[in-house]
């Protein structure tokens, strides 16, 4: 059984030299055990339910990147608004404007991902291309002034067939090549493609993943 400690270490070995980034998936798991994780150097915490990041935020130190990685329901953005950087599950234009809405609140700007639905499975959440190009071209979007999208997400089928999960994250790629070219060409921030899990982050790294999220593989099987 690895530590914490030796879990990261090791993954953040598997990173150096690749632009990729850890984001320790940390959802039902205590605040002693994501203190653990700080101490060993991880930086950026993946939670899947807002109450629980709220909840959490307040216990550890205040340069913690908080990600919320799941479906996030409009009427809890207010919760997470003061606090959270990144939110990776943007998955419509009314989510879009209710993050703007509440960050203006506290003068911050949040970041986020668009959510690509790329999974064989019907239960994941997620824009098809043409809907995440609605988004973009609408007027509501560029007077966005307080939501930064700097990329996009997308969750793999739950599959040991390595092809299928190739094939899932070259879609996803692909959908970021084409949105960058075409609305973020001169955008800078743009650039994170938020792929691969502890099952299958080493091949989600090989097509060209900048945000891994980890949570099994670190603090072991819930």
């Amino acid at each position: 059984m690895h530590s914490i400690a030796d879990s990261i270490h090791r993954i953040q070995e598997q990173l150096r030299g690749t632009s990729a980034r850890l984001v320790v998936v940390t959802k039902t798991h205590p605040v002693e055990r994501l203190q653990v994780a700080y101490a060993a150097g991880a930086r950026i915490f993946g939670e899947n339910r807002v109450q629980e990041m709220t909840a959490k935020q307040p216990e550890l130190p205040a340069d913690v990147e908080w990600h919320l990685i799941g479906h996030l329901q409009t009427n809890k953005v207010k919760y997470i608004a003061p606090f959270v950087h990144t939110i990776q599950s943007i998955d419509s234009l009314k989510l879009l404007l209710e993050v703007e809405r509440q960050a203006a609140k506290y003068n911050r700007e949040i970041a986020g991902l668009l959510q690509f639905h790329i999974a064989d499975e019907e239960t994941k959440t997620g824009l098809t291309l043409p809907e995440a190009e609605e988004i973009l071209r609408s007027e509501e979007f560029r007077n966005l002034r307080h939501v930064r999208l700097s990329g996009v997400m997308g969750i793999a089928t739950f599959t040991t067939d390595e092809d299928q999960l190739r094939r899932e994250f070259r879609m996803l790629r692909g959908y970021f090549d084409k949105l960058k070219a075409l609305y973020f060409a001169h955008e800078e921030s743009f650039r994170e493609v938020s792929m691969g899990m502890s099952s299958d982050y080493p091949l989600a790294l090989g097509e060209g993943s900048t945000l891994i999220r980890v949570g099994s593989a670190i603090f072991g099987a819930r």
